[in-house]
């Protein structure tokens, strides 16, 4: 399945992949070989526990580049007529106006007003345009939005 990122949070992933690729797997290495200098592997703590350090950081090496071989780049916004991934949105309901950034799923954080393009309020504004309404059902209800300006 696709993922959608901003050029930030892909630097971010690319960063954090390189970091696992040689610090960490340096850092097991190193473990490795100070485990194995304690002699009899097979009732040796140390080795088993950098085994499983070594375990953990190779599949995660390999969830991250296959989430890099499946990414999209939320660049510029292509359109201000109709909202996308990466628009901002402005949306008036009996609460007030409010200001959304739609994001993919891994950058979403509600405290930052970043939704998901997967969240019932992200799906629900994809594909709207300026003065659409748009009816979202949350844990509370029903409830409606104006669409009031795409940025």
């Amino acid at each position: 399945m696709t993922e959608y990122i901003s050029e930030e949070g892909l630097e971010k992933l690319k960063k954090e992949l390189n970091n696992l690729k040689t610090v960490k797997r340096k850092e097991i290495a190193d473990r490795l070989e100070a485990a194995k200098a304690l002699g009899d592997l097979s009732e040796n703590a140390e080795y088993q526990e950098a085994k499983e350090a070594q375990s953990l950081t190779e599949a995660n090496i390999a969830e991250m580049e296959e989430r890099l071989r499946d990414v999209k780049v939320i660049g510029k916004v292509r359109s201000r007529d109709y909202v996308e991934v990466g628009s901002t949105v402005v949306l008036k309901s009996d609460n007030g106006e409010e200001e959304y950034t739609i994001v993919g799923s891994e950058e979403a954080n509600p405290t930052e007003a970043k939704i998901s393009n997967e969240s019932p309020l992200g799906k629900a504004v994809l594909g709207k345009k300026k003065g659409d309404k748009l009816e979202v059902k949350t844990p509370g209800g029903l409830v409606s939005y104006h669409l009031i300006s795409i940025k």
